[in-house]
């Protein structure tokens, strides 16, 4: 059997090389800053917080190194793509109820009630909007608020009246007696 012999050396830390030579320990800590941003802005992405994350790549943009420049310039592409796909428009007063109502159902209440409550500060006579409010509050047990949006909504368009009856999202208003006078005034 053949023996083989090991060599031994010490492996230190190598100096970073470019083609003009080695890169200056300022410029290796300037880097190394840079990264850290970096990361941080990478991780508001992940968190969601896209326009924190496009406000953070945008400056760390005109000081990058050269290899994390495009990587910083597609994070940027995409932070405003995300920022865009957030801002959604309505082509009518009917598509933005049918949103909020979608967010309602997913269990997405606080979105919802910042839909409906945008519904109303363009139209205060949006009756609609007080009963998504109302039901939304039912949903959340807050008996308070429910009835005063569905007053309102009732007061606005009598109709809801009829259609709070049959509304299986007030279910846990039914053994309220203001909840019953109000859908059963007598006459």
């Amino acid at each position: 059997m053949a023996q083989t012999k090991t060599a031994t050396t010490s492996i230190g830390k190598k100096t970073p090389r470019t083609l003009a030579g080695t890169v200056p320990l300022a410029a290796d800590s300037e880097r190394a800053q840079t990264l850290a941003l970096y990361e941080v802005a990478v991780r508001l992405m992940q968190e969601g917080k896209y326009d924190k994350a496009h406000e953070a790549f945008g400056k760390m943009l005109a000081s990058s190194p050269p290899d994390l420049a495009d990587r910083i310039r597609m994070y940027i592409n995409a932070c405003l793509l995300q920022v865009s796909k957030g801002k959604a428009t309505f082509q009518s007063h009917e598509e933005h109820y049918d949103y909020a109502i979608s967010l309602l159902n997913d269990g997405h209440y606080e979105d919802a009630r910042e839909e409906f409550r945008k519904i109303l500060k363009e139209n205060d006579k949006a009756d609609y909007a007080f009963y998504g409010l109302a039901v939304l509050a039912s949903m959340t047990s807050d008996t308070h608020t429910c009835l005063e949006h569905l007053t309102e909504a009732i007061r606005q368009n009598p109709r809801n009246r009829i259609q709070a009856r049959a509304d299986s999202d007030f279910q846990d208003m039914a053994d309220d007696p203001r909840f019953t006078e109000l859908l059963y005034p007598e006459v």
